[in-house]
């Protein structure tokens, strides 16, 4: 089994040696950028880490935007990157989901937490689609699974990693009601108390790029979401 290569993006000094402490007890390799700029140089290396420890705030960009060049590029997009931020407000998290983020950890945290965090979002990588099933069809909505590609009437839509993992999730499970905490754990593969809010503001960003078809999920109040069982209306 090859060790997961996670890349510690932090200026903090301190921070970041108790990061790289605890990963390599955990058995993983890891490498520290102290900038923006020194971060991108050592993703334009071979071979890329798994994961990237993304601090929002750093002396020369922001995580934000670091996060939007690692996502935009063909050769990183497929990266995993865990933000790591002491601002906590709802529209901080909204914006780093919006650029690709697969997880939000808000300082002060739990070493403990985060370390559970990445070994649930590095498992949930490893997860592949059913054997034989490249494409599903529902209405107006085509999704190529081994591409991670998507369209709504032959329009593509770009999906974050994490949207098209909670599209994908619901869709296979088309009828049924999952509630919020069972996304959390089969989509987020987390366990952890962690607020429910994060599920409804993917629903939200989803259903927008969605369009047309964003109307396919359903909201039950106090329960969850349901993609419906059958395409209806002018969405045949």
């Amino acid at each position: 089994m090859m060790t997961n290569h996670i890349l510690i993006v932090e200026d903090e000094k301190d921070l970041a040696a108790i990061l790289e402490y605890n990963l390599q007890a955990e058995g993983y390799k890891t490498t520290s950028a102290t900038s923006g700029r020194a971060a991108m140089q050592t993703l334009r290396q071979s071979p890329l880490p798994n994961l990237v420890l993304l601090d929002l705030m750093l002396p020369d960009a922001s995580g934000i935007d670091i996060c939007r060049q690692i996502k935009q590029d063909e050769k990183t997009r497929d990266l995993l990157v865990v933000m790591l931020t002491a601002k906590g407000e709802e529209i901080d998290r909204v914006v780093g989901f919006e650029v690709g983020a697969d997880d939000y950890v808000v300082k002060p945290f739990s070493v403990r937490e985060l370390m559970l965090r990445i070994k649930a979002i590095l498992k949930r990588k490893q997860m592949k689609p059913p054997e034989n099933v490249e494409t599903l069809q529902f209405g107006d909505l085509r999704i190529d699974l081994p591409a991670h590609r998507a369209w709504v009437k032959d329009r593509e839509i770009v999906l974050t990693a994490l949207e098209f993992r909670l599209l994908t999730t619901l869709l296979s499970r088309k009828g049924r009601v999952q509630s919020r905490d069972t996304l959390l754990s089969d989509v987020w593969g987390i366990d952890a108390d962690v607020t429910t809010r994060t599920v409804d503001t993917h629903i939200k960003r989803l259903r927008e790029k969605l369009q047309t078809a964003g109307e396919y999920i359903e909201t039950l109040r106090g329960v969850g979401y349901r993609f419906l069982s059958e395409p209806t209306g002018d969405n045949h």
